[in-house]
């Protein structure tokens, strides 16, 4: 039995917060008096926390070391407002069912409606799986002092749920990325004459094989592999042959190939030299008929693999993405969440794990 005036505090309480978020400044990196503002949220829940850098996190009150354990996660930096707002990004505007500004749907929302959750079950005993909930930072530039610098210092996860605009939808995987920086390499010479070796005419080789190829196997939740190329430089006076042409691809990977295994067949299939710049970020996903996704599904809600990435991706256990709001309004101007999306997402959060937990 769900106790619906207490979740109806809890969700005031959440509410409150985001509020009080979306007031504070916090880019990545700099996310320390967000930090601060959530430490205070557990202050006012008599919840005691722990803090590493600007992660913030605390355990169930009944933690139990012979119990398997629930990571709930959602991040509190943002990206920096773009040119196009109209309103102020840093004060919550309330007109009607929205609440705007910077950060209200990417990731404020989940992140307040997870603390809600992890409040709401904070002090029940007899629960069949521990809880911990991390409040974490960088998680818009993939940084190592978020979560990544926070998994060591937990104890072991049996999976996770992360926070996210998925309008409450559950994300059972995720792609990862990998950034590659190419060099094709040639021999200059004067333009004028028939001498040197165009590096960019071997570079067009090369980005016509990442527009063109289609990688074998397709991911069932994920679908191809996706490679864009993004960026390109060549080139210093309009009379020389180049001698290198550079150019960087995006790789959206699924979990039909490991990392390694895409990049071996890129290099392959190229003659440019290719560097990765990390292979940390890597395609997430969680067992279709895990119970939380089945408890998910009972609830109406749906599954589908998500382009767009987490920290998930430096999660080395399942996880599933789900959260209150939508993942196109992220990163845009007049970013907003409904109020009504809130108050939603923490009841179908709270059914959701009732049915694991108790």
């Amino acid at each position: 039995m769900i106790d619906t005036l207490h979740v109806e505090t809890l969700t005031q309480d959440a509410i409150n917060l985001l509020k009080v978020l979306i007031e504070t400044e916090s880019f990545s990196k700099t996310e320390d008096k967000s930090a601060d503002k959530i430490e205070e949220y557990f202050r006012e829940q008599a919840i005691p926390f722990s803090r590493l850098k600007n992660n913030v996190y605390a355990r169930n009150k009944y933690f139990n070391p012979e119990l398997p354990t629930i990571l709930l996660n959602s991040h509190h930096d943002t990206v920096k407002p773009n040119v196009s707002w109209t309103y102020n990004p840093f004060l919550a505007t309330e007109i009607d069912d929205k609440i705007i500004g910077l950060g209200s749907n990417d990731a404020g929302a989940s992140l307040v409606s997870l603390l809600a959750v992890f409040t709401f079950y904070y002090h029940r005993p007899n629960l069949k799986y521990n809880l911990i909930i991390a409040a974490t930072a960088e998680e818009e530039i993939s940084g190592k002092e978020g979560i990544e610098l926070l998994l060591p210092k937990l104890p072991e996860i049996d999976f996770a749920i992360v926070g996210e605009p998925t309008e409450m939808n559950l994300a059972v995987a995720e792609k990862g990325l990998m950034v590659l920086d190419c060099t094709a390499n040639g021999i200059a010479g004067h333009a004028a004459r028939n001498e040197g070796e165009n590096a960019i005419y071997k570079a067009l080789k090369d980005i016509e094989w990442f527009r063109t190829y289609d990688f074998e196997k397709i991911s069932e939740t994920l679908g191809p592999v996706k490679m864009s190329v993004t960026i390109i430089n060549a080139g210093s006076q309009h009379n020389v042959v180049p001698d290198t042409c550079t150019f960087t691809v995006d790789v959206r990977a699924t979990d039909a190939y490991t990392l390694e295994e895409t990049l071996a067949i890129i290099k392959q299939n190229v003659v440019s030299e290719i560097i990765p710049r990390s292979i940390r970020l890597r395609p997430s996903s969680i067992d279709l008929q895990h119970p939380i996704v089945q408890s998910g599904k009972a609830l109406g809600l749906k599954t589908y693999g998500s382009p767009t990435l987490s920290d998930q991706a430096l999660m080395p256990f399942q996880t599933l993405k789900c959260g209150p709001g939508k993942s196109e309004r992220s990163h845009t101007a007049d970013e907003y969440i409904l109020r009504s999306e809130i108050i939603s997402g923490i009841e179908l959060y709270i059914k959701m794990l009732q049915n694991v937990l108790v």
